[in-house]
């Protein structure tokens, strides 16, 4: 006997982009699951995605109202046309998945058309609406999102990306109506013109600002979990949200290809509901590897802090660090380009490469650069170094700026010692500087306990690791080393605790040996953007 496979079409269609992410049906379900169940038997609800794709939602939606709603209208036909002439919009982020999502929905890419499952439509587009929208640029960059222009003045043959929800002062006035509910998956980031491409400003909180702004009862959104700590031009969202008590729901993915198989989004994603008329504490869902890993009901910013801490068993944990009162670790990490030798070209982003030398010469510095492990330590004039003069003759340790995805289930972080007379380009931060290298090195002791990692995993989650993502580890006394056992001890941490921390962050790798600070294995460049 053979058995036919008939696949959903939406859950096989390929990405746009690795920011332009189609939604797959199941997980678009759960996020339908998040609503309460009478309105799928409401005739006068109203659905709103604004940036749809695939129109995976709308159809989804469609499928629940055509069930719920056939004691209220019995007719079939006349049914599904009072639902997508009367319930169901969507805005287009481009002219093909306007298309796309009019297909799914209507069965037709014209909701008119003679194939259209709906009769009641005069117009090819029916409730999908795209508008080309232009940005609207001021000393260089568009007022709503942020664009370059040297990157997004562009010709009528390719899009603008200047979606339509989030280009307007007004957004109510694009269908004049309101809402019950505002579901989507929004584009994450724009490019921002950086030298190698990688270089993008994140716009997906634009579109949960402008939905609240509609004041619909609901709100559903998977956007990506770094704005849990903040980031480039995410600050003030993030504040917002945390102090948001309409925020019930938060399912947390620590890796997004949990949800987008094949993608990945370093930092994991959320999907969240807001409730406009029920404010209360938030029940949080922690996602890993297909699994809920914890469920807790709290509120989003606890008492004392200004980040959102993502696991809820860490809270116990850090209450009990911070019990101590001491000073942080942060504060022995430097700021971004420690040295000073980011530079960029005129009225560029590319960088211009500091001058250096594979061989030592008079007055010359040892310089760790991108790539010296396989090119060999070079050397630069102490002339040229900008900040930081005073450190170059002591001891410190340099870390990696971006290392890891993350997630401290895989990530660990490899510092080297800087030796006196030694500086770096803006791939590395300075941990110090010291007075001795026994200091330093006991330093390094305690960066490479699964502790400090696990202090650290509350702020890092996403590749780059900036000074701030220090704050929530507490300095020790480095007179001497330490270890997992001492600090576990002197935190008072019980075995439920200490389990927890071990499960969460990797073994030191095997050939280490506790000698990481003698190389470093995380040379690599920073291809985060949305962080500072």
């Amino acid at each position: 006997m053979t058995t036919s496979y008939n696949p959903d079409v939406l859950s096989c269609l390929a990405n746009l982009s690795s920011d332009e992410v189609f939604t797959p049906p199941a997980l678009a379900n759960q996020m339908l699951d998040l609503l309460p169940a009478d309105l799928w038997r409401d005739p006068n609800a109203r659905f709103l995605d604004p940036c749809s794709k695939s129109g995976v939602f709308l159809r989804e939606i469609a499928k629940r109202l055509d069930k719920g709603l056939e004691s209220y209208i019995p007719d079939r036909q006349e049914r599904i046309n009072h639902i997508m002439t009367q319930q169901l919009f969507g805005i287009a982020i481009t002219e093909l998945t306007a298309l796309i999502a009019r297909r799914s929905l209507y069965c037709s890419k014209t909701a008119n058309g003679k194939y259209s499952v709906c009769t009641a439509f005069d117009t090819p587009y029916g409730n999908i609406r795209y508008r080309r929208i232009e940005h609207t640029w001021k000393d260089g960059r568009c007022i709503y999102c942020g664009a370059s222009q040297a990157n997004y003045a562009r010709g009528p043959e390719l899009e603008t990306h200047a979606y339509e929800f989030i280009h307007t002062d007004n957004p109510e006035e694009i269908f004049d109506m309101k809402f019950d509910v505002i579901i989507g998956n929004p584009p994450y980031q724009l490019s921002d013109g950086g030298g190698t491409g990688s270089s993008a400003i994140p716009i997906y909180h634009k579109f949960v600002q402008q939905a609240k702004k509609l004041n619909p009862r609901f709100l559903t959104m998977i956007i990506p979990s770094r704005w849990f700590t903040g980031g480039r031009g995410l600050d003030e969202f993030r504040d917002e949200m945390l102090h948001d008590d309409c925020i019930r729901v938060i399912h947390d993915f620590i890796n997004a290809g949990d949800c987008f198989p094949g993608v990945e989004i370093k930092g994991g994603v959320c999907y969240f509901l807001w409730d406009r008329d029920n404010r209360g504490y938030c029940k949080v869902y922690t996602h890993e590897a297909d699994k809920t890993v914890s469920v807790a009901e709290r509120p989003l910013l606890e008492e004392g802090m200004e980040t959102f801490i993502r696991y809820n068993q860490a809270i116990a944990i850090l209450h009990k660090v911070r019990g101590f009162g001491e000073e942080s670790f942060a504060n022995l990490v430097s700021a971004n380009d420690p040295f000073g030798f980011d530079v960029r070209a005129e009225n560029s982003y590319r960088r211009v490469k500091p001058k250096f030398r594979k061989e030592p010469f008079p007055n010359s510095v040892e310089f760790y650069y991108h790539g010296w492990r396989k090119e060999g330590i070079g050397y630069i004039d102490r002339n040229s170094i900008r900040r930081n003069i005073e450190w170059v003759d002591k001891y410190k340790v340099y870390v990696p700026k971006a290392w890891g995805v993350g997630n401290m289930s895989q990530d660990w972080l490899k510092p080297f010692l800087g030796s006196p007379n030694s500086c770096c380009t803006e791939t590395y931060l300075v941990i110090g500087p010291f007075e001795s290298q026994q200091i330093a090195k006991n330093v390094i002791s305690y960066t490479q306990t699964k502790f400090f990692h696990f202090m650290l995993s509350m702020l890092k989650i996403t590749q780059n690791t900036m000074k701030k993502a220090y704050s929530f580890v507490p300095i020790q006394d480095f007179s001497k080393p330490w270890t997992d056992e001492e600090l576990y001890q002197k935190y008072g941490l019980t075995a439920e605790e200490i389990a927890f921390i071990e499960s969460m962050v990797r073994p030191m790798p095997a050939d280490d040996n506790g000698a990481a600070a003698e190389r470093d294995a995380a040379d690599e460049p920073n291809r985060e953007s949305d962080d500072e």
